[in-house]
């Protein structure tokens, strides 16, 4: 009976799964639950292509990581149980798992593993590497499309020669296909590939690639062994050079879900093991978010099943320990929800310990304001501020130490843009138990996110084929990915694996996201990006301009879900609802709930931290023609750089309800030249004269409590003998301009009115 490996340890939350919270589970070696050593388990029959028998498969591992976790689900979903050599020993190679450029220790390894099969002629041996393979077939397509190149020994084919360029010149000349080996991927028949292994000596630490190269440059070994190449990629695929000849491309089957599977449209074959060599782990990775059956169009994402665990019934104490770490590196529209939302994460407080760094003066009341209110309800807290003076990239890499420093479980950073509008986001990517995972956030309405698809060459940004899919949520899933930010778990026990020299936020000079990205990338340890529920969006700081008085009153196009959340009215909807009468205190004057109070106490803000009220007389300079028949004191919307976002709340706001109520009159956008805010007050002007307004509609909106901030006022329909005078803040009077609505502003006797008036297509 062969064995598979089931790795589920390192690099993932499985210790919680089993009820260990050992906080100090650092190695293989260290008590984290069941201990790696005896996580061999055995395939049953149903599992194993008993067809195949004749196929055994080898591979080498040292250590349960990311690729090699993907390795074995592929394998089991393949029936494909490989046996693993080398695991939980250090590696021999010469040098780091990555790049294993000394080989000679896989060698030796399956020598000695191939020793009671080296006679049998009928049983055919495939060797992978362990970290950067696929599968993507069973072992009957395996071995029917191995015999039909009629090779005793394949060898995968790459573009480069190498270790040894200089060899080059001494392989055979192809017609077609690649022309070099690669020594990753692999078959032959037992008694061939054996004595292919004793082809010469080999130590641990050297190279398993010269090697074999060396080896098939040996004409007469080579015709003798039949050693081949796979040079049009019949079986084996190896991706370094060949990234633009392979597509994923969608397998139609009679019936069931459609699935995907991997095409050289170069060659026109079907290759059913994929290997990223060099540096085509990237585009590996992207292969294996669809294959071998990770999604699907039926179910959607399959794999993201894959060692869930559920955290609704641990006891308290049993939930993870996690660091939360807030970041307000630039100044960021909308902080106050965003800290909010923060708050309102359902997770308990008593297991979360909160680092927060402001490196921007300007947020740190907001801050203050926060853990004063919220700051005794969490574990810890601990503060970094701008005055300390210390920069974003030390300030996130003293939040992973003071993860450790917490014996924390899992590391939690957000981003100030980034808003967790799903309360649930943090158990939820705690629960998916990968090593790092993000919610997907973006833009509303853009394309712009907080994870990469893709990469250029240099590490920079490009977009992957699914790129907008996903963003937008026409797929949803679980997406390896080779770049996060903004917002992300990782599981503490690879912070304690590597010290801040090799994961950390600071490399070459990169901007800490990138960096930390490409530190893991250089670890091979995966990025999960999900979008299996909405979890929140990033708003965008580009315009955010804190030298104006409620900056965020700016924010209607750049932010504009936030900026509705913040200023429109919690009522606005209802009225519309076709089951309520709007309301109307004089005849064709309507009454709506439009804006919050947050929204009037900020304009007022805008208004008098502007302070150039007009005086009130005829003569305005701020008219064409300077001269105003009806004067009031009042500041025009343009005079605080406002006009534009004004035009755009009539557009957005106001012209629906025009619509509603005054049917059959349509104007879009509806266009108005005179936006302004009037402030009436005793002994400067408490009341205007009767008057017609030259517009078809007017809006006049309450930015101020009657009876608590002033007394008396309101608005007399002088026609109708009507008067509307409990307005509310945030409500709008709606009415017809000319003609028929000759009205006055009634008399303030106390304290400051303020109104928002707008003349409607005059």
């Amino acid at each position: 009976m062969l064995i598979y490996l089931r790795i589920l340890t390192i690099a993932v939350f499985s210790k919680f799964t089993n009820g260990n919270l050992n906080p100090q589970c650092t190695k293989q070696e260290d008590n984290c639950g069941e201990p790696l050593h005896n996580v061999y388990v055995q395939l049953s029959d149903n599992d194993i292509d008993t067809k195949t028998s004749e196929i055994l498969v080898f591979t080498v591992a040292s250590e349960p990581t990311d690729g090699f976790k993907r390795y074995l689900a592929s394998a089991r979903h393949n029936h494909i149980a490989p046996t693993v050599l080398g695991f939980g020993q250090e590696w021999k190679g010469g040098a780091d798992i990555k790049n294993l450029p000394g080989g000679g220790w896989k060698i030796n390894l399956l020598k000695e593993a191939l020793q009671p099969h080296k006679n049998d002629k009928d049983k055919i041996i495939l060797f992978t590497d362990g970290y950067d393979v696929i599968f993507d077939g069973d072992l009957d397509a395996i071995a029917k499309k191995f015999k039909e190149t009629g090779a005793k020994v394949l060898f995968g084919a790459e573009s480069a020669c190498w270790p040894d360029s200089e060899l080059a010149q001494k392989y055979p000349e192809v017609v077609e296909g690649k022309r070099f080996l690669n020594s990753g991927l692999y078959a032959g028949y037992a008694p061939e590939l054996w004595e292919l292994l004793q082809y010469d000596t080999v130590q641990d630490n050297d190279d398993d690639q010269l090697f074999f190269t060396k080896a098939y440059l040996d004409q007469a070994l080579r015709e003798k062994l039949g050693f081949k190449l796979d040079h049009k990629s019949d079986v084996f695929q190896n991706l370094n050079g060949a990234v633009n000849e392979v597509e994923v491309v969608e397998v139609k089957p009679k019936e069931g879900a459609e699935t995907y599977a991997v095409k050289n449209v170069m060659y026109h074959t079907r290759p059913l093991i994929l290997h990223g060599n060099g540096p085509s782990k990237i585009s590996l990775n992207y292969i294996g978010n669809y294959v071998p059956n990770a999604w699907n169009s039926v179910e959607g994402c399959v794999h993201c099943k894959e060692d869930h665990f559920d955290l609704a019934n641990k006891d308290r104490s049993q939930i993870p320990a996690v660091v939360l770490a807030v970041f307000i590196e630039l100044n960021t529209p909308f902080l106050e929800e965003q800290l909010q939302k923060i708050h309102a994460q359902d997770y308990p407080k008593e297991r979360i310990d909160l680092f927060i760094h402001t490196a921007v003066k300007y947020h740190s009341s907001h801050v203050k304001e926060f853990v004063e209110k919220h700051g005794s309800e969490y574990r810890s807290v601990k503060e970094i501020k701008p005055e300390d003076g210390t920069t974003e990239w030390a300030a996130r890499d003293l939040s992973l130490d003071h993860c450790l420093s917490k014996e924390c479980d899992v590391y939690f950073s957000v981003d100030s843009v980034a808003h967790l509008d799903n309360p649930h986001t943090l158990r939820l990517l705690i629960e998916q138990n990968r090593t790092v995972v993000a919610p997907i956030l973006a833009r509303p309405g853009k394309a712009w996110s907080n994870f990469w698809g893709a990469l250029t060459k240099d590490g920079f940004y490009a977009r992957s084929n699914d790129y907008m899919d996903i963003v937008h949520n026409d797929k949803r899933g679980l997406w390896n990915v080779p770049f996060v930010a903004n917002c992300y778990a990782i599981n503490a026990t690879l912070l304690r694996r590597y010290d801040r020299s090799k994961l950390g936020f600071a490399k070459d000079n990169l901007d800490a996201d990138m960096a930390f990205c490409a530190n893991l990338r250089d670890l091979d340890v995966f990025m999960y990006a999900s979008n299996r529920l909405d979890f929140g969006h990033l708003v965008n700081p580009e315009t955010f301009d804190v030298t104006r008085a409620e900056p965020e009153m700016y924010q209607i196009f750049d932010n504009e879900q936030d900026w509705e959340d913040r200023f429109i009215h919690e009522d606005y909807p209802e009225n519309f609802n076709p089951e309520k009468k709007n309301a109307q205190p004089c005849p064709d004057v309507y009454w709506f709930p439009i804006v919050s109070k947050r929204f009037c106490q900020s304009l007022i803000n805008m208004m008098e931290n502007f302070g150039k009220w007009s005086d009130g007389t005829n003569q305005d300079t701020r008219l064409e023609g300077g001269y105003e028949a009806v004067p009031t004191r009042d500041i025009h919307m343009n005079q605080v750089g406002w006009e534009r976002h004004w035009l755009e709340f009539l557009r957005k706001y106001v012209r629906p309800l025009q619509e509603h109520v005054f049917i059959g009159y349509f104007h879009d956008p509806p266009r108005s030249l005179m936006n302004f805010v009037v402030r009436y007050k005793p002994g400067e002007q408490p009341s205007l004269r009767p008057h017609h307004d030259s517009s078809t509609y007017t809006i006049n909106i309450a930015l101020n409590q009657r009876g608590v901030d002033y007394e008396g006022g309101g608005c007399r329909f002088i026609r109708y003998n009507c008067s509307v005078v409990d307005t509310k803040p945030g409500w709008l009077l709606m009415h017809p301009g000319r003609l028929t609505h000759y009205h006055e502003g009634l008399l303030v006797t106390k304290g400051i009115r303020y109104i928002m008036i707008s003349f409607v297509d005059p």
